[in-house]
């Protein structure tokens, strides 16, 4: 790096230049630190001629036109050709103008206001043999690139200004070439046509079509032909990315036992930081200021996590920052996992069972924690603050309360660590002891109903392996006995698929259909006790809490047929004991979700049929009231919704009555 220092410096030395230099390097890689901290400190400490140098930098990024840069290098300058600027600059040590400042005296300037009432010192403002000019975020610039370094050109071909380009060459390839590309292949295409090439077989289409952008749009010969008129040497920037990381964490040198935390990891930052395959230290930065936060309320709320876990903490904060920020993946990777556990259970599927369907999480574990070893390694509430920039205190109380108490192996229930530890992690002495363990659970059924599928599927690839003395079919009737008692107390599992796509059952396809079918069947029957508690729940509110009601049957009865799950009898008495204002709200709601959801409540059909029957007997004969005519307007009503199916629950036999819903 020091080499680089005194190759730029020897140039800035030179007593005669017709030509800029390009510091050329990736996007956040810290080349314009090295600019500020390395490179204008020096330059401005060198003496040409008795006079010391003065640098100009200016930022490119967003400017629309070259007018815009003529401003930059004017405000720029201000700090020079004002006297009383300058006083203020030097005895408060303030060595740039700020943005906002910079904006107050371009003003002054136009209306000539100026403090020492010399509106340009023309002397200093002519002089150019004490001023290198520093243009970063080429690449940035909203004007063409060929037209920059043409207006660049006359500052050193004329002025022979030394003249500093900081870049990212590679970034701005790739915009010469996709600028305008819409307008590029349509014009491409209607030459191709004009010159009767659009039908021809010898090359495929898009080939054509790039070939002739190129040929008629050709950016990239130009900017190397200006280049090579103006830039005499490019420098390729290739920083010391440890010495620079180390300067990163000198921010956090007044939060003391965060500092020193970074100082003993520095190791894990920099392998971290390399595993990512990026060289962007603007997403380190960012990384390790979420970690500050995320190490101030672990240590505030939760003081005796372990070392480790803090440092498996750093590392993932980096990785995520890194996976997510730099566009290597999409930002849905992780979200449907939601703890450690799962994160596991997917490592353990794709190594054990040789599932690839989730290659990506496999080779994210393999990468940035290759030969670091930790149980605890997926954080749902980081990877929830890096990508939507919330910090969940739910989720990082969840988080933390599962780490405090199951990061000692040990205290997992047995079945829970063969769900998420590879096996081969298990000591021979205690691998029967574990198997003979879950098989209890599995008997008494203690485990949830679908983690004992997720089991089979791991003690039926163990009995083709021989690891265990067990026959598959007794192994089958002692799990679907085990089903069935923890079908008591399970819960109903809403995503089946998404659960047992975790893990890879094709190589044991075939012993898994029984069990499977006896799944689909219990967790149905889990669904239908679920929606009897739910319909319980939610009409014991009518007549009384009809607010709750409202809100809850809006939330979730829309599209599932809670009606199905309710006496229509019960139901009959809470809507007559409501008040007619209620009846009529209720009867519009009800026709308003037909409408929407016809297929999806049509199980219910059979109880609106009867509470309809039964409204129609309770009405008939009596006199007429308010609330009659209310309750005559819901049966037809709900005689409209019947409408809508013309399915009959009639035998065969019956079905000449026409009797439908």
């Amino acid at each position: 790096m020091e080499d680089l220092v005194e190759s730029i410096l020897d140039y800035v030395r030179s007593d005669y230049t017709d030509y800029a230099i390009m510091i050329n390097g990736e996007w956040g890689s810290g080349k314009t630190y090295f600019w500020n901290n390395k490179i204008k400190k020096k330059i401005e400490s060198m003496q040409l001629n008795g006079k010391k140098y003065t640098t100009i930098y200016m930022s490119l990024y967003g400017i629309s036109n070259l007018e815009d840069i003529s401003k930059k290098i004017f405000i720029e300058t201000t700090q020079l050709m004002d006297k009383s600027l300058k006083k203020y600059m030097s005895e408060n040590s303030q060595k740039t103008i700020p943005e906002y400042a910079k904006t107050g005296i371009d003003m002054a300037n136009f209306f000539g206001v100026t403090q020492n009432g010399k509106r340009v010192d023309y002397e200093d403002f002519f002089s150019t043999d004490d001023k290198v000019l520093c243009f970063d975020d080429l690449e940035r610039a909203n004007v063409d690139v060929i037209d920059i370094l043409g207006y660049i050109n006359n500052f050193v071909e004329h002025d022979h200004i030394k003249t500093i380009i900081i870049c990212n060459e590679k970034e701005l390839a790739t915009k010469l070439k996709s600028s305008n590309l819409e307008m590029k292949t349509f014009i491409a295409t209607y030459l191709l046509d004009k010159q009767d090439e659009l039908n021809k077989k010898d090359k495929p289409m898009v080939e054509k079509i790039q070939d002739k952008i190129e040929h008629v749009f050709d950016k990239a010969n130009d900017y190397e032909r200006i280049k090579e008129k103006l830039i005499g040497e490019t420098f390729e920037y290739a920083p010391k990315f440890d010495y620079i990381i180390n300067g990163i964490l000198m921010r956090y040198e007044k939060n003391t036992e965060l500092i020193r935390f970074l100082r003993e990891n520095t190791n894990l930052i920099i392998s971290t930081f390399n595993r990512s395959g990026t060289r962007n230290l603007r997403i380190l930065k960012h990384a390790l200021n979420d970690f500050k936060k995320i190490y101030e309320m672990v240590s505030n709320s939760y003081p005796n996590t372990s070392h480790r876990v803090m440092q498996t903490m750093l590392i993932f904060t980096i990785a995520i920052s890194f996976e997510i920020k730099a566009g290597k993946i999409t930002k849905d990777k992780f979200i449907n996992i939601n703890d450690n556990e799962e994160y596991k259970a997917i490592l353990v599927s794709s190594r054990i069972l040789l599932d690839n369907r989730q290659f990506y999480i496999k080779e994210f574990d393999s990468n940035y924690y290759y030969n670091f070893k930790c149980e605890y390694r997926f954080f749902k509430f980081i990877e929830y603050y890096v990508r939507t920039r919330i910090f969940d205190m739910k989720l990082f109380k969840k988080d933390m309360e599962t780490i405090r108490n199951t990061v000692d192996t040990e205290n997992l229930p047995a079945y829970r660590r063969l769900l998420t530890e590879e096996y081969w992690k298990i000591p021979d002495d205690k691998f029967d002891e574990l198997i003979q363990d879950i098989l209890d659970d599995v008997k008494e059924g203690n485990i949830e109903l679908i983690d004992i599928v997720k089991l089979f599927a791991y003690f039926s690839y163990f009995s083709r392996r021989e690891l265990i003395n067990y026959d598959l079919k007794i192994l089958r009737v002692l799990f679907m006995n085990g089903m069935n008692i923890a079908s008591l107390k399970s819960k109903y599992c809403p995503n089946p698929k998404e659960e047992l796509g975790k893990i890879a059952i094709e190589e044991v396809e075939e012993d898994m259909e029984d069990i499977l079918k006896h799944f689909d069947m219990l967790n149905e029957q889990l669904l239908d006790k679920m929606y009897k508690e739910k319909a319980e729940e939610i009409m014991k509110c009518i007549p009384m809490k009809m607010e709750i009601f409202y809100e809850k049957f809006d939330k979730e009865c829309m599209e599932i047929p809670i009606f199905k799950y309710y006496d229509p009898f019960q139901l009959f008495q809470r809507l007559s004991c409501a008040s007619n204002e209620d009846i009529v709200i209720i009867k519009e709601k009800l026709l308003n979700r037909a409408n929407k959801f016809t297929k999806e409540i049509e199980p219910e059909m059979k109880n609106i049929r009867q509470l309809k029957q039964i409204i129609d007997d309770y009405i008939k004969g009596k006199p007429i009231t308010i609330k009659i005519v209310m309750l005559k307007e819901f049966s037809k009503d709900l005689g409209y919704i019947l409408d809508k199916y013309k399915i009959s629950f009639l035998p065969k036999k019956e079905e000449n009555l026409n009797d439908t819903y």
